[in-house]
């Protein structure tokens, strides 16, 4: 199972929202490209970003530090927020991005995922984020009636590359992941799905790794700022 450090970034510095609330965000580093080669270093495998405000703003807004990023790193980094278009899509595919996340758009216009894991096989996933097993979009701050495993069910024959499944009420709340609902949506599809929100410790994601799932992957972002999960540490476990 992969872990995938999460950079979010707000304002051109990386943070951790609670729950998904953009007021109440926790500034972790004034400097995302240090604090993604803090990863790399670590060992991470892949690194997994987010640019907050282009998820409220529908376009990408913190493409500076993301291209910062990508310009020190050599290691696959997977983007969301923002990215609705097949225009922006192809700009950071050639910007070097390894995957980009579709989230918003995969509720409001499937066609582009269609289309989009099409013309770019294997760099295309679509990000699920959920309250109470209902899909939300626009940053989280709207509730659609969409239930999670009909979205994910959905793109079964379009060729995406992951699904991104966030349980949004455990988002930042170092509470634990949602194991039951990302098992569930797990076994109800045969794309890979990749874990989110909640996990605050090693146990969390050795739960995920031996939920029975075979999921691909696990992100975390405040547990490794807050030093609750060892990267390092982690992925050797991991990989054990």
């Amino acid at each position: 199972m992969i872990l995938y450090p999460a950079i979010d970034l707000k304002d051109g510095k990386a943070v951790r929202l609670l729950r998904g609330d953009m007021e109440k965000s926790t500034v972790f580093n004034t400097d995302p490209a240090a604090q993604a080669m803090d990863f790399v270093n670590a060992g991470c495998d892949w690194l997994h970003l987010v640019d907050l405000n282009g998820a409220f703003e529908g376009e990408p807004v913190n493409a500076a530090p993301v291209e910062a990023i990508l310009a020190q790193s050599k290691t696959p980094a997977q983007l969301g927020g923002g990215i609705r278009d097949m225009a922006t899509i192809e700009r950071w595919l050639d910007k070097g991005l390894a995957r980009v996340i579709l989230g918003t758009v995969a509720v409001e216009n499937p066609a582009l995922v269609r289309e989009a894991s099409k013309a770019f096989p294997g760099q295309v996933a679509v990000g699920i984020d959920a309250r109470n097993g209902r899909v939300a979009t626009k940053g989280w701050a709207e509730e659609t009636n969409v239930m999670v495993t009909d979205l994910a069910k959905s793109f079964e024959d379009a060729g995406v590359a992951a699904i991104i499944y966030t349980d949004i009420n455990r988002d930042g709340a170092m509470q634990g992941p949602n194991i039951a609902a990302t098992a569930a949506l797990a076994h109800a599809v045969s794309i890979p799905v990749i874990a989110s929100g909640g996990v605050s410790s090693l146990a969390d994601l050795i739960a995920l790794r031996d939920c029975g799932a075979d999921l691909n992957g696990a992100i975390s972002g405040r547990a490794l700022y807050d030093g609750a999960i060892d990267l390092a540490q982690a992925l050797e476990a991991l990989n054990a």
